[in-house]
């Protein structure tokens, strides 16, 4: 028995050493696909390894398979095994920075502040865990408040695999090259993510919009090794692309190669000269003028991993000069990438994941200062342009505000795929009715609507445009965003709608301010306005006068502010300014008196507010226009009520003469006059 014991024992210590060994060699090559970047492979084998591994080295696995996951964008699952090496007292700091980053990737922007502060806490970067606090913080605003762009996935471009860094190929921007791995594909399983080598695809817009399934690019640049972003020259003669050698022996990095047109084919490609093998290039982008290549690169000099950097050809020795980098405004500690240059040259577009930003790579853009160096501040393109997962590659349809860029957002067909972009056109406008004032004496025409009425827009960009209401008393007038209007109406007697009465209406100070300036959204403003009918004789408010004198009372003077309001509003009107004495009294000296009363309402109107002369005249009735005869008077009962008679007889009142006024020095200011239903041109 003690003999059947110790084989038993023998045989299972053998087993364990077998096991431990078999253990240890699936680590190594675990640790090894993961030092080669082979991070698909490397996630199985540390899978593979851990259950067996030693439990000093569990932490370590769990973070390693977490690391590879995160580069084979497995978000749910590196956050687990993130979680999971915290647990089991990993304590590299650099475990709560990745699961902060990955957080991020997935919105979870309150947990991944908490992770930050943790990474901080334990020891790691503090610039670096501040920022990333910044980041989440910003990035939670700029997902509440997104801008308006209307972002929609290109299906018919799009694979199940990746699809990314879309480039015009055709000055009429009908043509795009993508990067794609989908099948079809030249070369074999790539070992980082596992999935197909990418090649260069071309797809075509048809005349309905819709783009043609891509098609692989000639032998000449689609080979068996990954080729990643093209750029093809404006005048569609050269394309620049990045492409991933694989020779045995040698220490393979992405270079950057360039192909020139050889009929409708494209012919060799070779290796750009300043592009060695000893460091990564990638990411070309030829301005519009073909004199400068952008391109990212981690070659010595840089400020981080890798940086954006430029290159000009010269034209006498006709080779493209030594990269130069772009400086610390755009380049960073982390990754910049995929920079595009408008084709006037004044914006730069890169993606970086240092840039403050809403997850993996954001889109950044800075401008060319007056030396015409990009070191103008760096700006995130923000919601919905960025997401929480990666967004690279932006193109712009020329001098459109609308193009093509790359994201693995939510909602694709694969894992990278080409989205569109665009920004819709605001739409403004400014619309109401114009309603009947009604007679003050009467009710008739109070609150129907009016034909006919001018609708005056004056805008701050200096426009000055008329609408005229249509016969249901509306109009409408389109607006231009970032501007500010003053709205108001202009009435007279011009009108011969049949809403309009005899005399016309009069012109008043109802002026409405409309401001487009910072709306965000298309808006209809409304302006309705009220007009007041002219009536032969409009009775002012009561004008005093010291007894048997023409001497207006202190108060009067407030009483014919109410007709200097009304010839300001209406600079065309020309008035004739009466006064009536009562029935008492002679009739010559009334009718001196009337007119001497009537002059000095004028004089005040001209001396004391500045109305022009020629628009008032003075007359004095007398007692000829009185509006209470005696008889009636005599009707009345008391003494008092007689008085009260009398004294609406003793009035000072006002009738428009004409709106045929024009004053000499009014500036002169071209119009252009709409109907209300027109269309604005410039929209």
């Amino acid at each position: 028995m003690k003999n059947i014991t110790k084989l038993t024992l023998a045989a299972f210590a053998v087993l364990t050493f077998c096991f431990s060994g078999y253990s240890q060699k699936i680590l190594k090559k675990a640790d090894a696909a993961f030092e080669a970047r082979q991070y698909f492979d490397a996630v199985n084998l540390y899978k593979e390894a851990y259950s067996s591994a030693p439990k000093d080295k569990k932490g370590i696995v769990l973070y390693r398979a977490g690391v590879s996951s995160q580069k084979i964008n497995d978000y749910k699952g590196a956050e687990a095994y993130y979680q999971k090496a915290i647990a089991a007292d990993f304590d590299d700091p650099n475990v709560y920075f990745h699961l902060a980053e990955v957080m991020k990737n997935q919105e979870k922007y309150p947990e991944a502040i908490v992770e930050f502060k943790n990474f901080k806490a334990k020891g790691g970067d503090g610039k670096k865990a501040d920022l990333g606090v910044k980041s989440c913080e910003l990035a939670q605003q700029w997902m509440d408040n997104p801008l308006r762009y209307k972002v929609e996935n290109i299906s018919l471009i799009n694979s199940k695999g990746r699809d990314y860094a879309p480039c015009f190929s055709d000055k009429k921007y009908q043509t795009i090259v993508i990067t794609s791995n989908r099948d079809g594909s030249m070369g074999t399983q790539d070992m980082i993510t596992g999935s197909n080598k990418s090649d260069l695809w071309e797809a075509k817009l048809d005349k309905n919009g819709k783009w043609s399934t891509p098609v692989l690019l000639p032998p000449a640049i689609a080979t068996e090794v990954n080729e990643g972003r093209g750029w093809v020259s404006k005048r569609g003669d050269m394309i620049f692309f990045t492409r991933c050698p694989e020779e045995k022996g040698l220490q393979n990095t992405c270079g950057l190669y360039m192909a020139k047109k050889q009929g409708s084919t494209w012919g060799p490609a070779s290796r750009l000269p300043f592009s060695n093998d000893t460091v990564t290039f990638a990411h070309p982008s030829l301005t519009a003028d073909g004199k400068i290549l952008y391109f990212a690169s981690n070659r010595a000099g840089g400020y981080g991993k890798m940086d954006i950097w430029s290159s000009t050809y010269d034209l006498k020795s006709n080779v493209w000069g030594q990269p130069k980098n772009l400086g610390p405004t755009v380049n960073t500690e982390g990754n910049e990438v995929y920079p595009s240059v408008t084709d006037d040259g004044k914006k730069l577009y890169f993606a970086s994941d240092y840039h403050p930003g809403l997850g993996g790579l954001d889109m950044f853009v800075t401008e060319a200062g007056a030396d015409g160096k990009f070191n103008k501040q760096v700006e995130n393109l923000k919601s919905p342009l960025n997401s929480s997962f990666d967004d690279f590659g932006i193109v712009f349809e020329g001098k459109k505000n609308r193009g093509y860029f790359t994201s693995n957002r939510d909602g694709g067909r694969g894992d990278d795929d080409i989205w569109s972009f665009s920004l819709p056109m605001l739409s403004f406008n400014v619309k109401g009715n114009v309603f009947n004032e009604g007679d003050p004496n009467t009710t008739k025409g109070k609150g129907e609507t009016v034909e006919g009425v001018k609708v005056k827009v004056i805008g701050s960009n200096g426009t000055i445009d008329e609408v005229t209401t249509l016969k249901d008393g509306g109009y409408s007038f389109k607006l231009k965003d970032n501007t500010t209007y003053t709205v108001s109406t202009e009435t007279g007697k011009s009108s011969k709608a049949p809403s309009h009465p005899k005399d016309g209406f009069l012109s008043n100070r109802d002026v409405r301010v409309i401001t487009t300036v910072g709306e965000a959204a298309s808006k209809d403003f409304v302006a309705d306005f009220a007009v007041k009918p002219i009536v032969p004789n409009p009775r002012m408010p009561e004008i005093r006068y010291a007894l048997n004198s023409y001497e207006l009372m202190p108060e009067s003077k407030d009483s014919l502010n109410y007709l200097f309001n009304i010839m300001s509003d209406n600079p065309a009107t020309i008035v004739e300014l009466n006064s009536h004495t009562d029935s008492r009294g002679d009739a010559v000296s009334n009718m001196t008196l009337s007119a001497a009363r009537a002059q000095s309402c004028v004089d005040y109107l001209v001396k004391d507010k500045g109305i022009n002369g020629k628009r008032l005249v003075a007359k004095g009735y007398g007692k000829t226009q009185l509006l209470i005869s005696d008889a009636d008077i005599k009707k009345a009962a008391t003494q008092e009520e007689k008085e009260a008679l009398h004294a609406k007889n003793r009035r000072t009142s006002f009738k428009i003469l004409s709106f045929d006024f024009v004053d000499p020095n009014a500036p002169k200011t071209p119009t252009k006059t709409k109907k209300a239903d027109d269309e604005d041109d410039d929209e």
